[in-house]
């Protein structure tokens, strides 16, 4: 595989990473991404990310179903902020809507519920 465009993970060894609807062009969410998350992503065409508050890797969707298909990996001008262009199933935020954006500043919720995040996420 060409290793392509040398981003640049700081450091903290984290870029943010948008994902978008491929279709729509709707901003679906934006998580951080570790060398290792970049290179599973590639590998295997779903969307990896890196989270924080749990230090450890994930995949998009493996608990939840709502996996990314990723089409499409970008890179910003500077090299430090990834876009993946995404297939997404079901929802892409944990709140069960269809995108994390789903409020106004002011606290208007414009965004369309998807899924219940109880029935999927319970323990």
């Amino acid at each position: 595989m060409d290793d392509g465009i040398a981003i640049d993970f700081g450091e903290n060894g984290l870029v943010p990473a948008v994902a978008q609807d491929a279709e729509t062009g709707e901003v679906l969410m934006l998580a951080y991404v570790s060398p290792e998350a970049l290179e599973r992503t590639r590998e295997t065409g779903r969307a990896h990310y890196y989270s924080r508050s749990r230090d450890e890797l994930w995949e998009k969707g493996k608990t939840s179903g709502h996996v990314q298909a990723v089409r499409d990996i970008r890179v910003d001008c500077d090299a430090d902020t990834l876009l993946y262009v995404v297939d997404q199933e079901g929802g892409a935020c944990h709140t069960g809507h269809r995108s994390c954006f789903y409020r106004t500043v002011e606290g208007e919720n414009v965004g369309e519920r998807v899924f219940d995040p109880e029935a999927v996420y319970e323990e």
